[in-house]
């Protein structure tokens, strides 16, 4: 079963909140922080929507030359928001997400992710969209989809191209848990830092000293091959991760996680 104190996705809908995303700018680094901790910051469509607002924004402000992604509360994101999915039109949820994540990986600023918390499925899509990815001791990480009779489709276009293969099937098959350093080592996150917050500064301060043309100029470099998967890709893995969302297996899975027992496609 997937960590009871931490949904593979979030079972909670955050409808209440109006503002789910901080942002604001300092010294040229535009900082986001995920602020829906209710349903642990899950990728609700109006949490979707205002991210994808704010890196528009980031983007489009010349005195911004990198962005900041990072998380209030315990979690930094838990994956998908099962209230919604339970309700059906899973497709336009999967689209939206492939726009979120081909937008992070296209915008001409570097982005560096700054984890301390949990991430779960779908937001590990974001970790692997970021171009830099600092994690604390806090920062598990598991990619649950296999456990609830589903797939790690979409988000296999930004974090395998980012992760050692081997490593790859094994943490993609078991859906098992695993910790900053073990990210680290794997090449999913850049590396797992003591304190977050001194190392996310460091990083900063770095991207602060560079010329603002030359980040600009230099990330497409290191984007144009994710690109071209979401390019060759998308659409087909769009389509994949909302049928599995509307089967009968998944419904049984993202069942048996509510219920807090064991699926009944789970062998003995």
């Amino acid at each position: 079963m997937p960590d009871e104190s931490v949904p593979a996705e979030s079972v909670t809908g955050d409808a209440v909140a109006a503002q789910l995303v901080q942002y604001s700018v300092d010294r040229g680094i535009a900082r986001i922080a995920l602020d829906s901790p209710r349903n642990r910051n899950a990728l609700s469509a109006a949490l979707v929507e205002q991210l994808t607002r704010a890196l528009d924004t980031a983007g489009a402000q010349d005195d911004v030359r990198a962005v900041e992604l990072t998380h209030t509360g315990s979690t930094f994101c838990a994956g998908a928001d099962l209230s919604e999915a339970s309700q059906g039109g899973m497709k336009a949820g999967a689209e939206r997400v492939m726009t979120l994540l081909k937008l992070i990986v296209s915008l001409r600023k570097p982005v560096v992710g700054s984890i301390d918390g949990h991430v779960r499925a779908g937001g590990l899509g974001l970790v692997g969209a970021c171009d830099i990815v600092l994690a604390g001791p806090k920062s598990t990480f598991a990619f649950t989809e296999v456990k609830l009779g589903l797939a790690a489709a979409m988000i296999s276009l930004t974090t395998l191209p980012k992760m050692e293969p081997r490593a790859a099937s094994r943490y993609f098959l078991t859906g098992e848990t695993f910790d900053a350093a073990t990210a680290a080592r794997i090449g999913l996150i850049t590396d797992a830092v003591a304190d977050i917050d001194a190392g996310t500064l460091a990083v900063l301060d770095l991207l602060r000293a560079a010329s603002p043309q030359g980040l600009r100029e230099t990330k497409p470099l290191l984007t144009a091959a994710v690109l071209d998967g979401f390019d060759t890709k998308a659409a087909s893995l769009a389509e994949l991760s909302a049928r599995l969302f509307g089967s009968a297996e998944a419904a049984e899975g993202m069942a048996a996680f509510l219920e807090k027992r064991r699926p009944s496609f789970a062998a003995e």
